[in-house]
């Protein structure tokens, strides 16, 4: 498939979506919202089989599946030459999806995107990118058209639910008109780039820095590909503008402009589909006290490039990890009541603590110098010995009871980790010195988080309300 066909069409459907969501907040955005409800389509997309919550923390939370039909439905000729639309043949690939994930009490929202390359099962078509599910559902589906197309929806929200291990209660597209013309209702979007663009493939031309996009230009941004490290990236890219449309429509800019709602109402009204069982007014009500801080866009971890049949797709280097992120996006945290935190240890008086430093950290003479300034603190202390050479984190120990002494050479040291060992002599805290040690009276260097496995994409986290430039 040519790049101008790999149309954002995930990023059209939340857009659509969260226009009704937003306005359907107030008296007459609600008179709005009813006026699309009468006039959207709607598909029989959820399936009654191969759609379960294998995490089994579902509850009441909410997740629902975003996709786009690159139909050109409803564009001129005239249009489909602006806007670049391709070949309109093979437009059963839905090349970008999101899962929505929102807790049950509504406080927040989770954009996940779906790579179209990513190479799963798919329920009785053996394996294959993601993005051919809805096609292999609708080809296999006899009857109307509207029966085929329940029959893809059906198709690619088995193949999901199956690989994440969640249900999915909702689902959305919409066509490339409904895009276009919401980008310009609300004014264009701004984003922030950070390097300038120039792709003589895609036509993508942007200066570095921010700026505001419409029409044509933000179909570009969320589509192109070449000049980008990764589909990842491509990804990010979706992201960012949907975050910038999103602050558009909770502005109060938009939210006091009766003519504006009324325009994008209408234009989701006709370009929108949702499954038969989706209430706007339910949604919205779940949906009513979210802020785009507590909105987070993410890409999945652990992805890597491979080859099919000479065909590039996504896998994951570690299937466990991909079920434990989908676990953990579904597991609510008003289920489980946060633990206590353990009540503050009284530090001892220096002189009260004898302490015995051993050097892990691979400098020569480490333990030495340490005992010599806590010493200077006031501590009893000496050098132990070396510790296993090149030990990563510095740590305190002290036996049952020895939690205050333990805790007045945490003072000393910042960051160290504290153990409680019964192991170690009652009276004598032993200080171990690791590669973050810097000197008493410094904090430790902060372990840096894991890098992903080599040849691996690892996740990225932003929120709606970031506004830092994308590459």
């Amino acid at each position: 498939m040519s790049p101008t066909r790999r149309l954002a069409v995930g990023v059209r459907a939340l857009a659509a979506v969260l226009s009704v969501l937003v306005l359907a907040g107030s008296g007459w955005g609600w008179y709005l919202a009813k006026v699309a409800e009468a006039s959207l389509s709607r598909t029989d997309a959820i399936p009654t089989d191969g759609n379960v919550d294998a995490q089994g923390n579902g509850g009441e939370a909410m997740n629902l599946l975003l996709v786009g039909r690159d139909s050109r439905a409803g564009l001129t000729p005239e249009q489909q030459e602006e806007y670049v639309t391709g070949d309109p043949t093979g437009l059963l690939n839905t090349d970008t999806m999101m899962l929505v994930h929102v807790p049950a009490d509504g406080s927040a929202a989770s954009f996940v995107s779906l790579p179209r390359d990513l190479y799963v099962p798919i329920p009785g078509n053996g394996k294959g990118k993601l993005n051919s599910a809805y096609g292999d559902g609708y080809n296999a589906a006899q009857g109307e058209d509207s029966d085929r197309d329940s029959a893809g929806a059906q198709s690619l929200i088995r193949t999901v639910s199956q690989f994440s291990g969640l249900r999915i209660d909702h689902y959305a597209e919409i066509n490339l008109l409904g895009f276009i013309n919401l980008s310009t209702i609300v004014g264009g979007v701004d984003v922030n780039i950070c390097k300038a663009v120039d792709d003589s493939v895609t036509g993508a031309h942007f200066d570095a820095g921010p700026q505001t996009l419409s029409g044509s230009q933000a179909l570009l941004f969320v589509r192109q590909r070449h000049g980008l490290p990764s589909e990842l990236d491509r990804q990010r890219r979706q992201q960012v503008y949907l975050a910038g449309m999103l602050r558009n429509l909770l502005s109060k800019n938009l939210l006091l402009d009766p003519a504006k709602q009324q325009a994008i109402v209408k234009q989701v009204g006709s370009s929108v589909t949702f499954d038969k069982g989706l209430d706007v007014f339910d949604l919205a009500a779940q949906l009513q006290s979210v802020k785009p801080g507590n909105i987070t866009f993410q890409t999945l971890p652990g992805l890597k490039d491979d080859k099919v049949d000479g065909s590039d797709v996504l896998v994951p280097s570690d299937p466990a990890a991909l079920t434990t992120f989908f676990a953990s996006l579904s597991a609510d945290p008003a289920e489980a009541p946060a633990p206590e935190p353990p009540a503050p240890v009284a530090a001892a008086a220096p002189a009260d603590v004898t302490v015995s430093v051993f050097n892990g950290s691979g400098v020569k003479g480490a333990a030495a110098t340490a005992a010599t300034a806590l010493g200077t603190a006031g501590f009893v202390a000496s050098s132990g010995g070396n510790a296993p050479a090149n030990t990563d984190r510095t740590t305190i120990a002290a036996a049952p009871g020895d939690e205050a002494k333990a805790a007045a050479v945490a003072a000393q040291v910042p960051g160290a980790a504290v153990t409680v060992d019964a192991a170690v002599p009652a009276g004598t805290v032993q200080l171990t010195l690791g590669k973050d040690f810097q000197a008493v009276g410094q904090a430790v260097d902060a372990p840096a988080p894991a890098p992903a496995p080599a040849g691996t994409y690892a996740t990225t986290e932003r929120t709606a309300e970031d506004t830092s430039c994308i590459i």
